[in-house]
Order: C-alpha cells, then structure tokens, then sequence
C-alpha cells in the first residue's frame, strides 16, 4: 500500500510541480551552467548505497573549493542555492529516487555512509528497514532546527509506527511548515 502511494502520489507530484522543476533548473543553468543535478551517495532500505538527486545549490566543483560545512554563510552557495534551500524546491529531484524505488516520500532521511557510525547495531537494523523519505518526522516537526540525537530519535520512532495514516500527517505537518502555518 504505501509503495502504490508513493508511486501515485509522486506521479500527480512531478505533473503539478513541473514548472518548478523547469524553472529550477533553468534558473541554475543560467547562473551556473550544467549540470543542474547533483547525486550524493546516500544508504537506503538495508543499508543499501543509491545516488540522491537534488538540484545543484552550490558552485560546479564545490567540495575542491575548501572545506566548508553547508551552513547559511558558505560562500560556496550560489544566489540561486540558496533560495531553492531555503523553499527546499533543491529536494524535489528526489520524487525521481522514489519513482525508482529508492526512497519513499515518507520516511527517515537518508544518511550518508559516515553516519552510520552514529546508530547501534540494532538502532541501525531498525533505521534501515525502512526507505528512506523526501520528508519524515524529524523534517516535519525539527526542519533544520534540533540535534542530531533528537533527529535520531524521531527517525527511529517512525520505523516503529510507520503507517499510511502516519505518513500522510507527516505530509501535512511538512506542507505546514514549508507554507509557514505550523508544523501540526
């Protein structure tokens, strides 16, 4: 069931959001050049490594420019960069990642390789049994606010009571927050 919404929903998503998905890219190409995506390696369902798309926010080459972390002052940002990060449109890519099953619209976010070392075993088994999500309830209820044990935690919460009816409050919650209406 929660495959069949994925695909469904993410299907409407790309024909409704397709003029934000060309103007994204157009804008960036125009700025910046190509290419407009930008894949990172990311684990998915069971640990599993998959190239996550987002839109490119950032300079052609970033990471041989310095070692900055993304922070709202990396000058590695481009002007395009960071108005896409901050109305988020840099994820939308990824309803691409669901449609090849890679990710689920709902779920934990996908962590890269390094952070696996912050899970336990058994906290990782539980975390990797599920796709990862474009949202989850670490985005709908933190945004970028919150630590990282606390974004562990809800994302281990989901795994335990993941449901469709969770998931669609999710999708709310986050429409709320990007809308600027609350997150619940």
């Amino acid at each position: 069931m929660k495959r069949t919404l994925d695909l469904a929903l993410s299907l409407v998503a790309l024909l409704i959001l397709s003029p934000v998905l060309f103007g994204a890219a157009l804008a960036i190409a125009l700025e910046s050049g190509f290419p407009v995506l930008f894949r990172q390696t990311r684990l998915g369902l069971h640990g599993r490594e998959f190239g996550m798309l987002k839109f490119r926010s950032m300079v052609k080459n970033a990471a041989s420019i310095g070692p900055y972390f993304t922070s709202t002052s990396d000058p590695r940002v481009t002007r395009v960069g960071r108005f896409i990060r901050r109305t988020s449109i840099d994820e939308l890519p990824q309803i691409l990642n669901v449609l090849r099953g890679d990710m689920s619209l709902v779920g934990p976010r996908p962590d890269v390789p390094a952070q696996r070392a912050l899970y336990s075993d058994a906290d990782w088994a539980q975390r990797c049994s599920v796709r990862p999500g474009i949202t989850g309830l670490a985005q709908a209820l933190l945004r970028s606010e919150g630590t990282e044990a606390q974004r562990l935690a809800l994302d281990l919460r989901y795994t335990r009571e993941m449901s469709v009816g969770f998931d669609l409050k999710i999708m709310a919650w986050t429409l709320g927050r990007l809308t600027g209406k609350g997150s619940n």
